[in-house]
């Protein structure tokens, strides 16, 4: 049986490395080993990374793959045990039926407004000419979206103890070093606050504590009126009548709170520091808001041609999710000439795809305007992952990089504090610009008034 060649490297270092360096890491392998590769990680069974479209293709649909959870279960202590990323099967099924209605169509809507209007107060606190941090301000501004669209919450005491909370749990992992917890079992030690898992654990119980209060007072004063998402997830009910249990609600908003603010804030980091490194990027993209005259339609601006390309492109150049889930072979299948058997552990890497120069010419150059020239298929462009694991929020993550992004580059002056180069690195599982993003604001912006507003592209 012809299996993929790979490192030969000890699992530990393998380990190590793609903790300290996964670009790098996948970049030597990639180019030593082609499209397809074995690999082992410390103590994890040794598994297959994929690189190329069509076995992308084959692993998302081909029923010789499976998505079980138990192979995610890295995430399982800051998720939970009920979260949809780690239940398999027909539960799995259940929970991604029970969690979509929220995240489609005319509910989106209800969260545009709200979006803005969080951007736009958040970039008021800024001063002209002192440096601020965009991640940091990135993430106030996705905070507070999950907290308002997500869990219904934007006054009040339960507010402002959930907040500073969440963002702590947030921050355990917010590099290599402190990633390194969520791969190594012997650092998994509840020593109270003695130890970094101890106060994490500390944290998370007081976390939850809030949020089971706010179920239950959910529960015994329910209201039709609500449109936050945890209101709606609360009302579905499955297919034999049955609602989300309290534990299945809180794991799902666990779930959605790393899923969407950390990632969401990530992203427009990058996008702020790209559109900034590159003015005429910026330039058309100022043009392009510009054109929507005075208070647009949130949807308007979801619709805009060159925003979305910019968008997508900051998604591509770096996705924040370096990796698919992982898929698990059930009955023997030919991968790129390499016959994989029962057990086989397979992933796809969306960074690796995403530089792929037969699809991406000049992959390391920031271009928007490949995605105004073509179309890129689920398997060539994926930062979502895809298939049965796709990301529920994607909807969301989408609409809020697009609102967020125009509402502040429509009304503030902001550059660049420093005229260098920002480097990937990991943050947890997922990877960010290292620092953060230095920027400073310059002043308000006076908008370039037309008589007419350039119709969009839809």
């Amino acid at each position: 049986m012809k299996l993929p060649d790979g490192p030969k490297t000890l699992p530990l270092l393998q380990l190590i490395q793609w903790i300290a360096d996964p670009l790098t890491y996948m970049d030597r392998c990639v180019k030593q080993y082609g499209d397809i590769f074995q690999t082992q990680w410390g103590k994890l069974e040794p598994f297959v990374m994929l690189s190329h479209p069509q076995a992308i293709q084959e692993m998302f649909n081909s029923s010789a793959f499976e998505a079980p959870g138990h192979l995610n279960s890295i995430l399982k202590p800051m998720l939970g045990e009920q979260s949809i990323i780690i239940l398999s099967g027909q539960r799995h099924k259940r929970e991604r039926q029970l969690l979509m209605p929220p995240f489609h169509g005319e509910r989106m809507r209800n969260y545009g407004s709200s979006i803005c209007d969080i951007a736009l107060d958040v970039a008021s606190q800024w001063s002209v000419d002192r440096p601020f941090v965009a991640r940091s301000a990135m993430q106030e501004v996705t905070m507070r979206v999950i907290l308002q669209a997500v869990f219904g919450l934007d006054e009040g005491p339960r507010l402002q103890e959930l907040r500073p909370l969440l963002a702590s749990v947030v921050n355990m992992t917010d590099s290599p070093v402190r990633s390194s917890i969520l791969f190594f079992n012997w650092m998994q030690q509840d020593w109270g606050s003695w130890s970094p898992w101890g106060r994490m654990r500390q944290r998370q119980r007081k976390v939850d504590e809030l949020i089971y209060a706010e179920i239950e007072e959910r529960r015994a004063q329910p209201d039709a009126n609500r449109t936050d998402i945890l209101s709606l997830m609360m009302a579905a009910r499955d297919e034999n009548g049955q609602p989300m249990t309290n534990q299945e609600l809180r794991d799902e908003l666990m779930t959605l709170l790393f899923a969407g603010h950390e990632t969401t804030a990530t992203a427009l980091a990058w996008a702020f520091y790209w559109i900034h490194s590159l003015p005429s990027v910026r330039e058309k993209l100022l043009q392009e808001l510009d054109s929507l005259g005075k208070n647009p339609d949130p949807m308007a601006i979801f619709r805009l041609p060159y925003l979305s390309a910019v968008c997508q492109e900051t998604l591509r150049i770096y996705p924040v999710g370096m990796l698919t889930f992982p898929r698990e072979v059930n009955s023997p299948v030919e991968v790129m000439g390499y016959q994989l058997s029962p057990g086989t552990v397979v992933v796809g890497s969306i960074y690796l795809i995403h530089r792929r120069e037969d699809l991406y010419p000049e992959p390391l150059q920031f271009k928007p305007e490949r995605f105004l020239e073509r179309q890129f298929s689920p398997y060539e462009y994926l930062p979502f992952g895809g298939g049965s694991r796709r990301c529920i929020g994607m909807a969301l993550a989408q609409l809020e990089m697009k609102l967020v992004l125009a509402s502040i580059l429509r009304d503030f002056d902001l550059a660049l504090a420093e005229n260098k180069p920002v480097q990937a690195k990991r943050r947890g599982v997922t990877l960010g610009p290292a620092g953060g993003v230095r920027m400073v604001m310059r002043g308000r912006r006076m908008r370039q008034q037309r008589s007419e507003p350039i119709p969009s592209m839809v």
